[in-house]
């Protein structure tokens, strides 16, 4: 297990899931304390949060022994899956601590949706592209999401902009759910895909 954890650079991974928690806490508070900004100006922190949260758990799902992987006696999608999900429940616990209150908004529960969506692309796009380039999708996804979408809540915009919605939108957490069972079940089953040239 020792050997497992550090193959997939683990350790790194969570202390960058603790750290990008603690960082999100500081500029949450620090957003809302200053003047003429309310708990609404904490939309970055639940975006940009979880966001740095995919992309190190997505780099972590980096397979350094690909074929000996697929020719083991007992099979992997059981590691896998608990790779994917353990990391992601500590983050979601983390960011749901660093971001209370204001549930109605832009605190705990749009961190936790989020943190889910974006696990669940970066985990599909380890699947398909590899774990190096698996921060590069939901990175290019929140981009253009945060600067295309309606300053109104809900709509359509609940759909394709969930990363920007308040917390409570139902329409949002389908969409960051789906994702998440959808990357994570991918990875599970298929691992990260073996990219030419990777040691």
């Amino acid at each position: 297990m020792r050997l497992y954890l550090r193959s997939r650079a683990l350790p790194a991974a969570l202390a960058a899931l603790v750290g990008t928690a603690a960082a999100a806490a500081w500029a949450a508070r620090w957003l809302v304390s200053l003047p003429d900004f309310d708990h609404t100006a904490r939309l970055p922190v639940v975006v940009l949060g979880p966001l740095l949260a995919a992309a190190a758990v997505g780099a972590s799902l980096h397979t350094p022994s690909d074929e000996l992987d697929r020719t083991a006696v007992r099979a992997w999608w059981p590691r896998r899956l608990a790779h994917v999900l353990a990391p992601t429940v500590l983050a979601a616990a983390l960011f749901a601590l660093a971001l209370p209150g204001h549930t109605e908004a832009y605190g705990a529960p749009a961190a936790v949706r989020n943190t889910l969506g974006l696990v669940g692309v970066a985990a599909a796009s380890a699947a398909l592209a590899g774990a190096r380039l698996s921060w590069l999708p939901p990175t290019f996804f929140v981009g253009v999401v945060y600067l295309a979408a309606p300053s109104e809540a809900g709509g359509a915009a609940q759909w394709w902009a969930w990363v920007t919605q308040p917390g409570p939108q139902a329409g949002a957490w389908t969409v960051a759910v789906v994702a998440f069972v959808t990357g994570a079940g991918g990875y599970a089953w298929r691992g990260a895909r073996h990219m030419t040239g990777e040691s």
